[in-house]
């Protein structure tokens, strides 16, 4: 892990996603888990299973960030494309690999020859150069070919998958964050004094309000890769808290 700053883009692939009939839960997961390997995310992005749409945003992350993961569109059936437009993305044929067929088949615990089986074969094509990403949860492969992570959209498929990443990426500078919570205050209150403790400290700020039935509050959210500037953000923040008249109370 270096002190440069590496950087991410995510590709979520997928109708369902688009259409509302699924809500994404695999964003959250692998910011998170970049965010502890020193990679930052800066630019998500939701496509249709469309190939033109997926090779033309792929091209577009791949070539912006140090790592693009991918979500979805790995499956057995027909609408699932995403392998298939990777390849046209790095310009690469595509076929059933003997590795990839292999791992499936330990995984049923038999040979994957019938008929029936011709669809599950399928998750067995991987585009020529690509290395295979383990998934420990149903066998089907992923697959890194440059700086593209290929993952299942199904959120414990993905993060069992996510398990076999860590060695493959060289992170940066961990950002680190602190919370300073004003309860009673409104945003309004602190935005100028914000904006002065941002820049004479150096850090990423910002400000998060909340509001439920019996109370009101801001929590305002320093990020910084320096933990002194970090701290001596934390403190001007407090102190910005209690000349607006509030409470701060920091996490």
């Amino acid at each position: 892990m270096s002190g440069r700053t590496v950087t991410a883009g995510v590709l979520l692939i997928g109708d369902e996603l688009l259409s509302g009939r699924t809500q994404d839960a695999n964003l959250q997961a692998i910011a998170t888990f970049l965010g502890a390997l020193g990679v930052q995310v800066r630019e998500a992005r939701a496509v249709p299973d469309i190939q033109e749409e997926i090779v033309a945003a792929l091209n577009a992350l791949r070539g912006r960030y140090d790592y693009v993961l991918t979500t979805g569109g790995i499956g057995p059936t027909h609408d699932d494309i995403t392998a298939d437009s990777v390849a046209a993305a790095f310009g690469v044929p595509i076929a059933e690999r003997a590795d990839a067929l292999a791992v499936m088949e330990s995984h049923y615990g038999r040979a994957l020859d019938r008929p029936e089986d011709d669809n599950r074969r399928r998750m067995a094509r991987i585009p020529d150069g690509a290395s295979l990403i383990v998934n420990a949860s149903t066998g089907a492969p992923g697959f890194q070919i440059g700086n593209v992570f290929v993952m299942a959209g199904v959120p414990n498929i993905m993060r069992a998958m996510l398990e076999d990443l860590p060695e493959r990426i060289e992170g940066g500078a961990v950002i680190r964050s602190l919370t300073v919570g004003a309860a009673g205050l409104r945003e309004s209150d602190l935005a100028d004094g914000m904006v002065r403790v941002q820049d004479e400290c150096g850090v990423q700020i910002g400000s998060y309000p909340y509001f439920t039935e019996k109370s009101r509050g801001v929590n305002i959210v320093a990020r910084s890769t320096d933990e002194a500037a970090l701290a001596r953000a934390g403190d001007a923040l407090e102190d910005l808290v209690r000349a607006a008249g509030g409470t701060p109370e920091r996490s």
